[in-house]
Formats: structure tokens, C-alpha cells, sequence
């Protein structure tokens, strides 16, 4: 193949740089689809009719919005049962927007996330069979601050490996990994959390951090609802095992 025709071959399998860069800069250019990714700064998910109340246009318009941006992966989609939610798709998305800000000389305004969710309720709960709520969230960022929780390379993006020192810990306090694995279900990913909009940890090794919590009296059950109660014990054990706060 000659120079020429690989330059044609290069051309039609992907489109210029620079007009891949007009489409992106023209979608973020459109006010109201620059409030919703303004809004999506502070790392909660919205659903699209929370989105079209920031951007201030009808849920049509919100709809084609969404699609476009979704479309150069500037958003992603996650559902989660019947709902439908909207997050940046990644830090390098978060990045654009907070140095675009600078650039404009705006001091950037993000609304505020107010979740209506009962507070027995969004402070922990079950979802399912793993921790949800505010401790679930909490716990979710730790395991990934610690490296505990590393990216599954080679499966979908929301799946979670568990990495060497990770594992050692864990097996410290007495959760059997191999265990967790061959059970017939995802071992570990991300489930967007109801009240929080944030990730927490979900499958076979949320369900186990659960059952240990509860064995240790770190959580109790609420035998009429879904809700955790976290003990004074277990505020200490979260402290000093994860480096949880709450």
C-alpha cells in the first residue's frame, strides 16, 4: 500500500481531529447543555428530569440533550431497575469543565444536591445484600483510596478486582475471597446508590462485607425496613480497619 492510499484508508476510519474537537466543543458550547454538565461537577448522578430543571428547558429538549452528549461520551447512562441516571463519564470530562471554567473567568456554580430520601434511611441501608446509604458510599471510596479496589481490565468497566494487599486485609478480618468468587454471581462492581447518586460496593464481596458487619455487630438490621443501624463498635472497627468517618 502506497503512501497516498494509506493516508485515504487513515482518513475514512476515523474523522479529523479537529472536527472531532468542533463536535465536542459545540456541544459543550450550548447553555443549557453546559448547566447540566455544571451541575454533574459535585459527582452526583441526576436523572433527566432533575437535568432539565437545572438546564431550564422542556424533557424533549432534555432528551435530544442527553442523547448528544452521551453520544461523545461527555456523559454516560446508568440504570439502575427503573431509573435512569446521568454522571460525567470520567475524570478527564470533570477536568474539561473545571479548566473551561477558569478559562471563561466564571467562578463556577454547581447545584447543590438535596436528596429526598428519609435520613434513617440514606444514612445505611441494604440493597439487597450488600451496604448502601451514606456507609456504604463512604466505604465504596475508601476500598478505591486504599487500592484495595482496582478496575477489572478485562470486563465491564463497573466491575472491580480485589488488589494483592487488598486481598491480604480482607483475609485478615476474615472474609474468604475464593469463596466469594465461585459463587454463581458478579464477585464485585459498582451499584449507583439510590439516596447518594454515588457508587457503592455490590455482589458476592459487598455481600460478605455485609454478613461481617452484621456477625460483628458493626451494623444492625432493622427488622421493619431496610435501614442499618451502626453501632458505637462499629464506627470504631470502620475507623480502624477502612479509615471510614462517620
Amino acid at each position: 500500500m502506497n503512501v497516498a492510499s494509506a493516508s485515504a484508508v487513515t482518513s475514512n476510519s476515523a474523522p479529523p481531529l479537529d472536527a472531532a474537537i468542533s463536535r465536542v466543543a459545540a456541544a459543550i458550547a450550548e447553555p443549557a447543555r453546559a448547566r447540566m454538565l455544571c451541575s454533574l461537577m459535585d459527582g452526583h448522578a441526576r436523572t433527566s428530569t432533575e437535568l432539565a430543571l437545572v438546564a431550564e428547558v422542556s424533557p424533549s429538549t432534555t432528551s435530544v440533550h442527553l442523547q448528544r452528549l452521551t453520544a461523545l461520551h461527555l456523559l454516560k447512562l446508568s440504570a439502575q431497575g427503573k431509573h435512569r441516571y446521568y454522571s460525567l463519564d470520567g475524570p478527564d470530562v470533570a477536568r474539561l469543565i473545571e479548566r473551561l471554567s477558569v478559562l471563561a473567568g466564571a467562578r463556577q456554580r454547581v447545584a447543590h444536591f438535596a436528596p429526598s430520601t428519609p435520613i434513617h434511611l440514606r444514612a445505611a441501608r441494604t440493597c439487597y445484600d450488600h451496604i448502601a446509604g451514606t456507609l456504604g458510599v463512604t466505604l465504596h471510596d475508601r476500598l478505591r483510596a486504599l487500592g484495595w479496589l482496582t478496575r477489572h481490565v478485562a470486563s465491564r468497566r463497573d466491575n472491580y478486582d480485589v488488589s494483592a494487599a487488598g486481598a491480604k486485609a480482607l483475609a485478615a478480618l476474615g472474609i474468604d475471597l475464593q469463596a466469594a468468587r465461585v459463587l454463581r454471581r458478579r464477585f464485585a462492581f459498582a451499584c449507583l446508590d439510590w439516596s447518594e447518586r454515588r457508587p457503592h460496593l455490590a455482589g458476592a464481596l459487598g455481600a460478605a462485607l455485609l454478613a461481617l458487619a452484621l456477625k460483628r455487630k458493626w451494623v444492625l438490621q432493622d427488622l421493619n425496613s431496610r435501614a442499618l443501624e451502626l453501632t458505637a463498635r462499629g464506627r470504631r472497627e470502620f475507623l480502624a480497619h477502612f479509615g471510614v468517618r462517620l
